[in-house]
This record gives structure tokens, C-alpha cells and sequence, in this order.
């Protein structure tokens, strides 16, 4: 029986609940998850790609069948090599729909006989970005209710460390 491999990419620069829904929703639907952590050489990140790799390791912990793997280069290399059947990617609302139905459909063209999976978070979480989050934490407000204890201590560390807020 093959197993159905689904891979979740992103920079998670850091991972928020709204990434840990995405997570825990896809482990239910897939028999393995690979969440792919982008070396991101196209954006600065605030976190090096191992400070990323720890914290989305830290979050996966309640999933035996999630995994975490960095990768750099085309996500279609990454998820033919792993064996990935499916790509998970969360839609917040429309614009992001926009954006990943394109980014589908390239990506439907790179590799046909991978699937993309649109998951929505719940309705808490809609409107939490990794961006936004750094971004309110470097000015000095407050964001523990969208991360984790450990990636709200990790980012709050982080924030002090470059002498922001």
C-alpha cells in the first residue's frame, strides 16, 4: 500500500498557530506530512534557517507522522525526491487565493502527478502572517496570542538581540 506523503512549505520566519492549524489538519488528512522549510535566499528572514528548522520541530512534536526537512532550489525538486503526492498550502482569504491558485498551476505543470491542497485555518487564525507578526513584535507589541510560548520566547529574544522595541 502506498502511503500518501504530503508536503507543507514555507519560510515559517517563525511558525504561528495559524501554520500549527495548517499542520494539524493536514496530519489528519495525510499518512505522512514533511513540513519543507525553505532556505528562503530570495527573502531576508529575521531567523536563520536553523532557529526556523528548531521552532517548527518544537511545534510538530505532537505529530509522530510530521517531519521536518529543509530545502532550497525549486519545491518541485523537493517534493518529487520525498516522494510528496500533495502540496499543502493554507488560504487566509482572497488574496492569497489569487496568489496560490497561480502558484498551483505552475506547479500542476512541473509536476502532474502531484496534487494541491488548499486547507483554510480557522477563523481565529485568518488573519496571522509571519510577517505581521515580526513586524508587531519589532515595534513593541504584543504577540504571544499568535505563536507559540517557545516561538513567543525565541522571537521576543531575537527582537532584543537586533535592538528592536
Amino acid at each position: 500500500m502506498t502511503r500518501a506523503i504530503a508536503v507543507y512549505p514555507g519560510t515559517f520566519d517563525p511558525i504561528t498557530l495559524g501554520h500549527e492549524d495548517m499542520l494539524q489538519r493536514a496530519a489528519r488528512l495525510f499518512d505522512h506530512v514533511i513540513v519543507a522549510v525553505a532556505a528562503a535566499h530570495h527573502k531576508k528572514t529575521m531567523f536563520t534557517l536553523d532557529e526556523r528548522m528548531a521552532m517548527v520541530r518544537e511545534a510538530v512534536k505532537p505529530y509522530p507522522q510530521v517531519t521536518v526537512e529543509s530545502f532550497s532550489g525549486l519545491l518541485r525538486d523537493f517534493v518529487v525526491a520525498s516522494g510528496g503526492k500533495a502540496v499543502v498550502r493554507g488560504l487566509r482569504g482572497v488574496t492569497d487565493f489569487d496568489y496560490e491558485v497561480q502558484l498551483a498551476g505552475m506547479n500542476r505543470s512541473l509536476m502532474p502527478d502531484v496534487e494541491t491542497v488548499f486547507l483554510t485555518p480557522n477563523a481565529k487564525y485568518q488573519s496571522i502572517s509571519s510577517t505581521l507578526v515580526r513586524e508587531i513584535a519589532t515595534l513593541g507589541g504584543e504577540v504571544d496570542k499568535f505563536v507559540s510560548p517557545s516561538v513567543h520566547q525565541g522571537l521576543m529574544d531575537k527582537v532584543r538581540r537586533l535592538g528592536r522595541a
